[in-house]
């Protein structure tokens, strides 16, 4: 059995600054981790960065200059680098696989800032 495990949240005052990554274990490493969403309460759950296999990256435009995401070299961990973090910035950030056509979700990590 497998997994997709987000993990580096925390609680943090604005201004500071949290790194997050994205692993896959077991069967689940047959999918390859390609972007990072967030779900704040009561909203709906939105895009923040997304990197294709090729190394291109999109991000939203609320995080534009704060946040960088990457890969490692073997392609199956991603990683998120937060800088500048907003009280908006608070919610749970998922991470996102794919597989051909298949995508998985792991479950989140929780972000909150606050001071």
């Amino acid at each position: 059995q497998g997994q997709l495990v987000a993990s580096g949240g925390g609680l943090v005052q604005p201004g500071e600054s949290l790194k997050l990554s994205c692993a896959a274990s077991g069967s689940a490493t047959r999918f390859k981790p390609v972007g990072w969403y967030r779900q704040a309460p009561g909203k709906e759950r939105e895009l923040v960065a997304t990197m294709s296999f090729g190394g291109d990256t999109n991000y939203a435009d609320f995080v534009k200059g704060r946040f960088t995401v990457s890969r490692d070299k073997a392609g199956n961990m991603l990683f998120l680098q937060m800088s500048n973090l907003k009280p908006e910035d608070t919610a749970v950030y998922y991470c996102r696989a794919v597989l051909g056509s298949y995508e998985y979700w792991g479950q989140g990590t929780q972000v909150t800032v606050s001071s």
